[in-house]
């Protein structure tokens, strides 16, 4: 891991105080943010895995099927 040390900002750090407000954010987070927006720099997020061991599964009730399945979770949600 790198670090840098950055000294004599202190209206920037102000500034940089109040953006991690408004993020509900540290203020290393505030910082690395934006110098990626400055740097036209993105992280980017994990792409997420997409399972299809269940798609057999999907529209394979009968309208009787269905039906009955939602009466029973009527019930459940009138408490």
């Amino acid at each position: 891991m790198n670090f840098v040390t950055l000294r004599n900002l202190p209206e920037l750090v102000a500034a940089i105080r109040l953006r991690a407000r408004e993020q509900r954010s540290s203020l290393n987070k505030a910082v690395i943010s934006l110098l990626q927006k400055s740097l036209g720099k993105r992280l980017r997020k994990p792409e997420r895995a997409v399972y299809h061991d269940l798609d057999a599964l999907a529209g394979s009730w009968s309208k009787e099927e269905a039906v009955r399945f939602e009466a029973a979770l009527r019930d459940q949600r009138d408490i």
